[in-house]
């Protein structure tokens, strides 16, 4: 019995979320939590950059989550790889689709931590329906310019392996809701999807509808969106950065590389009145929605071969320029 109850005093002083790791540099703090290797918080000389929640919380959803080795929705779960067909698990129950991957609510391990980065590592045991194994590893570093995220993958089974990774975070802009915010997106194109089980039916232009339309910055008002966009506009270094600020021009920017040609936005809509359209969910992914059956940008790593993926979150400073009218 005194054992029984030393184990569980033990397991209780794990906080729910997982083990909590916290980054210091300059003016930001960066909270990661082993469960999903989540970015729980991250602060700006004490201003939220993203949606935080609680280390005692089970984490909402998959705010800050690592997506793989899928991001987003595997349509009903069924794909076709290599002339075998897959059934994986439902975890999207109202839709009925795979939804971002088999890592978001494991327990990651910590390889090696300093004041102002970390790493954790996990693997991805193969299964019915994912019959491959990947050894994964997310590295989180602080510095002047923010946080940075990498995510590399490496096929350690015998054989081909279908992959995607993305990040999760929802990203604040100041005081308010999405609703008061101004959003800029470098993206000339969108995946249309069906209404109801967000099924993609085909990539328009973003100037065919300016419900779609953040290339010039514009308040997000009422839009709702849960969407990709990709043909992305980057700069000389093959950079895209999504920002999101307020009326005085201070906010949060998101920038990544060629490594991911798509991004999902998500207004986050939900029944909670408290939750709903509290953040914005910009989700850097290497590959588009139902990539495991359409291969759009889909990556499959042979055996011994890595990939790896990275991004960036920075705030964005008041600019002097802007004033009230």
């Amino acid at each position: 019995m005194t054992s029984l109850v030393m184990s569980r005093m033990s397991t209780n002083t794990v906080p729910i979320s997982g083990r909590q790791t916290t980054l210091r540099c300059g003016p930001y703090t960066a909270e990661i939590a082993s469960v999903g290797a989540s970015l729980r918080s991250l602060r700006h000389t004490g201003r939220d950059l993203i949606l935080p929640f609680s280390e005692h919380q089970v984490r909402p959803a998959y705010r800050g989550a690592v997506l793989a080795p899928w991001p987003n929705r595997v349509i009903a779960g069924r794909y076709e790889f290599e002339g075998v067909e897959y059934q994986l698990g439902i975890n999207e129950p109202s839709r009925g689709h795979a939804l971002h991957g088999l890592l978001a609510w494991q327990d990651w391990c910590p390889v090696q931590s300093d004041e102002s980065s970390t790493t954790l590592s996990t693997v991805v045991q193969a299964r019915s329906g994912y019959p491959f194994r990947l050894d994964v590893q997310v590295s989180y570093q602080l510095d002047h310019s923010g946080l940075h995220t990498t995510v590399t993958a490496t096929n350690t089974g015998p054989g081909s392996a279908p992959y995607g990774a993305a990040a999760h975070p929802y990203l604040v802009a100041g005081e308010g809701r999405v609703d008061d915010w101004i959003l800029e997106l470098p993206a000339r194109k969108v995946q249309q999807v069906t209404p109801d089980l967000l099924i993609p039916t085909g990539v328009n232009d973003v100037s065919e509808d300016r419900h779609y339309d953040f290339v010039a910055p514009r308040p997000i008002s009422s839009t709702t969106l849960d969407h990709a966009f990709t043909d992305l506009i980057r700069d000389n270094e093959g950079h895209s950065t999504a920002r999101l600020t307020t009326w005085d021009g201070s906010g949060t920017s998101m920038t990544w590389g060629r490594d991911c040609p798509w991004v999902q936005i998500h207004t986050a809509d939900l029944p909670d009145a408290e939750s709903s359209r509290a953040g914005l969910a910009v989700e850097p992914m290497t590959c588009p929605p139902n990539a495991f059956n359409t291969r759009t940008d889909l990556i499959v790593l042979l055996p011994g071969q890595s990939h790896t993926a990275s991004w960036n979150i920075e705030a964005i400073p008041v600019n002097p320029a802007h004033t009230r009218s």
